[in-house]
């Protein structure tokens, strides 16, 4: 079997709950840093029975707010909150730690706190929000098409952030998952930046897609230099905190161009 769809099969499995055969588990490099390079790839996977629930419901007409808000959990269900969950860690890390051992610390307990059930109450907002003024401004098949680029920037942007970072605990979940090297990043980041902005092109024209782009680098950049001045490092949580962070610039840039 191709190394790639292998790769792409292992990156499903890492990234959501959709079974993946063993025949893709065969092979002995199997780290989830391998398997980077097909994150954008994986991302469309994963973000497609969203996308399908957008469609039908805003097709049978449903409330563009409320098909939003269904497609999302469709995508939490499909994950398994995967993202949201480091997104949750990190904002009580990053938000009430003191130092960098605190913050650390933080992000290892598993028991939520303030800043993290508020970071989790504003992305899905903001993401269901973003993707109903898209929804509304345009149709179901954009709408979709919007749902699923979104989640492949968003994902090629992970690869990114734990490229950047060294791992921040040398015992961490995130260190025995290995670093991808500047060829997997390198393909993550085109591939997903070549899909995403195919996807974009007929939506929002090339200007528009240069603005989808530019805004979502931005948004990974700053939070990644944020991650290093408070933690000198990744950890799992920083790498789904990015995925969450990105996706709503990618939205925004979308709905505010539309």
């Amino acid at each position: 079997m191709n190394e790639l769809v292998l790769d792409t099969g292992r990156a499903v499995a890492f990234l959501s709950r959709i079974p993946v055969p063993d025949r893709f588990f065969s092979k002995q490099d199997t780290t989830p840093a391998r398997s980077a390079r097909a994150y954008a790839l994986a991302g469309i996977i994963v973000s497609v029975p969203g996308a399908i629930v957008l469609v039908m419901l805003l097709g049978a007409g449903l409330d563009p707010l409320f098909a939003a808000a269904l497609s999302v959990v469709c995508q939490l269900l499909t994950t398994g909150a995967l993202h949201e969950d480091g997104l949750a860690d990190c904002a009580d890390g990053l938000g009430g730690g003191r130092d960098r051992t605190a913050a650390l610390n933080i992000m290892k307990d598993s028991t939520i706190g303030a800043y993290g059930g508020i970071a989790l109450v504003m992305v899905l907002v903001l993401r269901v929000s973003g993707l109903a003024a898209i929804a509304t401004a345009s149709g179901p098949l954009v709408a979709a098409m919007a749902f699923v680029s979104v989640a492949v920037i968003s994902r090629a942007a992970m690869v990114w952030h734990w490229y950047s970072l060294p791992a921040a605990k040398s015992d961490g979940v995130a260190a025995t998952a290995g670093t991808p090297d500047w060829s997997v990043t390198q393909m993550a980041l085109v591939s997903g930046g070549l899909i995403s902005a195919a996807l974009c092109l007929p939506i929002v024209g090339i200007t528009g897609v240069v603005a989808f782009l530019v805004l979502t680098t931005i948004a990974c950049v700053v939070f990644t230099r944020t991650v290093r001045a408070r933690i000198d490092g990744h950890t799992g949580d920083t790498i789904g905190a990015t995925q969450q962070i990105c996706e709503i610039a990618a939205l925004f840039a979308l709905a505010v161009w539309l």
